[in-house]
């Protein structure tokens, strides 16, 4: 699955103009600090996994944007923002061939391990087994982000989309959103302003 993400995401950088990259991406973010930040999703796997973990911290991917939300707002946004805006400056002149080498690099780092406990943000620990799908899901949300950002119409795989949505729903029942979750997709009511389960 995150195997089908990259590939999403790698493929949707293909398509950026070239006149795009500093447009308005989302929030304070231009396209290229978007696409920045989205591709740490790459660069974090690839990191971690060379970091082991002494113990399991982190039960599955729920946990981990459970743990997350406390975490980023005593991080502030402020850090977050300049952390992407670093990650788009980190891609260099040729933005494209850095995603493409990215992509290549974790795939290949991946097909050579199992399923290892490792370290991430905050020193938390969780099997990669865990953490990927929470890269699926960072792929998929910021993918259909830089596809309204630069007016191209590409969106995830069915699989991915499937497990992204499906992921963010719990994760809003896990914050105590659940029955607003439901309300909502079963068109019996609307979301609050604002209302985000990241």
């Amino acid at each position: 699955m995150y195997a089908a993400a990259t590939d999403f995401f790698t493929a949707l950088v293909r398509q950026v103009p070239d006149d795009r990259w500093d447009d308005p991406g989302l929030g304070e973010w231009t396209v290229r600090d978007l696409i920045g930040h989205t591709s740490r999703s790459l660069t974090t796997v690839s990191t971690y996994l060379k970091a082991p973990a002494q113990r399991e911290d982190v039960a599955d991917a729920v946990d981990y944007y459970v743990r997350m939300h406390e975490y980023s707002a005593s991080l502030g946004a402020a850090a977050i923002v300049e952390r992407g805006r670093q990650a788009g400056r980190d891609l260099g002149d040729d933005p494209v061939a850095a995603i493409e080498a990215l992509a290549l690099r974790v795939q290949t780092e991946l097909a050579a391990v199992e399923d290892p406990l490792i370290e991430v943000i905050g020193g938390l620990g969780i099997r990669l087994s865990s953490y990927l799908p929470t890269r699926t899901f960072e792929l998929a949300v910021h993918g259909l982000d830089i596809g309204r950002a630069v007016g191209v119409d590409f969106e995830p795989p069915v699989e991915v989309l499937t497990e992204a949505t499906a992921l963010a729903a719990r994760i809003g029942v896990a914050l105590g959103h659940g029955p607003t979750v439901l309300r909502a997709l079963t068109g019996r009511g609307g979301l609050p302003p604002g209302f985000s389960v990241v």
